[in-house]
């Protein structure tokens, strides 16, 4: 028997590949399912299943492409109701995979459907718990997401502490957790950065599973501090549970190579968003007007679906040559499937077509320092509120990226705006979403609250 974690970083998504005597399961595949095929082939197995712990919000799983290309049923578990072939599975139903098995236990509470599979060994000894979002490394997933009707937030959380009390506590304390996500991901509010530990671990050091924790004081815990989801959570929890298209056709429509001209004349002829996911401080230095910059090598996917309403938009990419299928395949993992094409060459083949280029200002934190001395200046905050209680800029207005959508008025449009993240990297991509809507007076600050606070610029310490 193997077990095999794939983790995925930008998602913070764990997938997981299991081996037993010849035969393969897939737990909550990402939606390029090509890797889990190979593997299967060089280890000599055959994919028999693809479980899924629940509709998974926060990113689109590849359980259809992988059970079309593979054979393999989609097993999901007690409440699933699908808009394709699936089988729902019973509450403590088994699956033999080779010499092992495979548990269903039902544990509703994140959501309704929400499953935690239980690894039994050849000799039926628990070994390993694949938690979804019921169960993380140091939280326990968030009850807020599948509110409907008259079923409350404290319904599901209440839901969630009788599911881990009577399925998942019980089990041996030497039984290895598998969860869905890890430290940054939005689906809860205090992940570890570890991606798997010992229940008994968790037992003692998981607030939420403390012994003496009555149902009351759960329900107010697990609640209370929750962020507004992000906007496309609800969007692909509906591609997941009713279908989508193949990734191999996003693939094949977005692997247009356009020179500028076709690039220029697409654009004006679709409507499309150009999405720029080069480095800030290259973006910084000369960008196709109207574009966004939100860099790849960053939480690209979450960014782009926290911040582009429409999930059918139509976009056209400017990347780093060779990076082209790598932004198509993460902007499909969150469900933007309508990528058209991409600058053939990358930013450079626009700069030397002699078209109109634009730019953003950026200064260091010392050039910071010395223009916040001189007077009165506006400092935009942009990170995340409890990033901004605890420490900022004198004078500073908290105006977070994940709502810049809604808080465009909020922004002065006659005044020059001195803008900053934490390190620089959500300031571009705020920078260039108000340039993109006519705010000339952009000014970003290079290195963000990090740099600033090594200077004398006054800081405001909270909590």
């Amino acid at each position: 028997m193997k077990i095999e974690q794939i983790y995925t970083g930008c998602l913070a998504q764990g997938a997981y590949f299991i081996v037993s005597n010849g035969e393969a399961a897939v737990i909550d595949p990402l939606r390029e399912v090509e890797p889990y095929i190979r593997k299967a082939g060089q280890t000599g197995a055959t994919i028999k299943y693809v479980f899924e712990t629940h509709f998974h919000a926060d990113f689109v799983s590849g359980h259809l492409d992988l059970s079309e290309k593979t054979g393999a049923p989609i097993i999901y578990g007690p409440g699933a109701n699908t808009g394709f072939k699936a089988h729902i599975a019973k509450d403590g139903e088994e699956f033999q995979l080779g010499e092992i098995f495979m548990k269903v236990l039902h544990t509703p509470g994140h959501t309704l459907e929400s499953t935690c599979y239980l690894l039994l060994d050849k000799d039926r000894k628990p070994v390993a718990l694949f938690s979804g979002d019921t169960l993380f490394i140091g939280d326990v997933g968030r009850p807020d997401l599948a509110q409907k009707g008259d079923l409350t937030m404290d319904d599901l959380a209440g839901m969630l502490f009788d599911s881990l009390r009577n399925k998942v506590m019980p089990l041996p304390d030497d039984v290895i957790v598998y969860p869905a996500h890890g430290a940054g991901s939005a689906c809860g509010k205090h992940m570890s950065k570890e991606t798997s530990d010992t229940l008994g671990n968790q037992k003692r050091f998981n607030y939420a599973l403390r012994a003496d924790m009555t149902k009351e004081e759960f329900v107010r815990e697990v609640t209370a501090g929750l962020a507004e989801p992000p906007q496309y959570f609800p969007k692909n929890v509906k591609m997941n549970r009713d279908g989508y298209e193949s990734i191999d056709d996003v693939l094949e429509r977005g692997d247009q190579a356009l020179s500028a001209e076709a690039f220029e004349a697409k654009a004006n002829n679709t409507g499309a968003l150009i999405l720029d996911t080069r480095k800030a401080a290259d973006f910084a230095k000369g960008f196709i007007p109207n574009s966004i910059n939100i860099g790849i090598d960053g939480s690209f996917a979450p960014w782009v679906g926290a911040l582009v309403p429409d999930l059918k938009q139509n976009l056209l990419i400017v990347t780093e040559p060779g990076r082209e299928e790598e932004v198509i395949t993460r902007l499909a993992r969150v469900g933007y499937d309508h990528t058209i094409g991409y600058l053939n060459g990358g930013f450079k083949t626009w700069a030397e077509s002699g078209k109109e280029i634009d730019s953003v200002a950026s200064i260091s934190a010392d050039e910071f320092e010395e223009d916040f001395k001189k007077g009165e200046i506006d400092v935009i905050d942009v990170r995340k509120p409890d990033e901004f209680a605890s420490g900022h800029i004198e004078g500073a207005k908290n105006l977070p990226l994940d709502y810049i959508n809604d808080l465009m008025e909020e922004f002065p449009k006659d005044k020059n705006l001195y803008i900053h993240c934490a390190g620089g990297y959500r300031s571009m991509v705020a920078a260039s979403i108000l340039k993109s809507r006519g705010i000339q007076g952009v000014i970003n600050i290079e290195g963000g609250f990090g740099a600033v606070s090594k200077t004398e610029v006054p800081v405001l310490q909270g909590v």
